[in-house]
């Protein structure tokens, strides 16, 4: 059974720190691309990282030299690790995977919405069910 469970957000100051952890099973982690997105309310849902199969890392330029995408394939596992944060950070962060290459897209793409009910069909085969980061000023 396929399973991507992500953790580690809450609530957190302007400036300071979280680390998103994505835990996948039931598919072959390695071999597959890994990506963020997160969804503020009323906003589109954007795509923060990619963690390709070859172990290439690709961070949209809104989160770029603050945030840091890490993995540990003994655990099947890929964080995001969040620096510096600001308010627009805030929103639902989503984990998704694809064991196809290349389909994720760009990132800093937008798609209409990532919430389970809402998004269309069509890669990334495999979501998760969110974490919520908040980030206060």
């Amino acid at each position: 059974q396929v399973q991507v469970t992500e953790s580690g957000g809450g609530p957190v100051q302007t400036g300071g720190s979280l680390r998103l952890s994505c835990t996948a099973s039931g598919f072959t982690f390695d071999a597959s691309d890994m990506g963020w997105y997160r969804q503020a309310p009323g906003n589109e849902c954007e795509l923060v990282s990619i963690r390709g199969s070859d172990g290439s890392i690709s961070l949209a330029d809104s989160v770029q030299g603050r945030f840091i995408v890490t993995q540990d394939n003994n655990k099947n596992t890929v964080y995001l690790q969040m620096n510096n944060l600001r308010p627009e950070d805030t929103g639902l962060y989503y984990c998704a995977a694809d064991p196809r290459r290349h389909v994720f897209g760009g990132v800093g793409r937008h798609v209409r919405s990532c919430h389970p009910d809402l998004r269309s069909r069509g890669p990334p085969s495999y979501w998760g069910q969110g974490t919520q980061v908040t980030v206060s000023s």
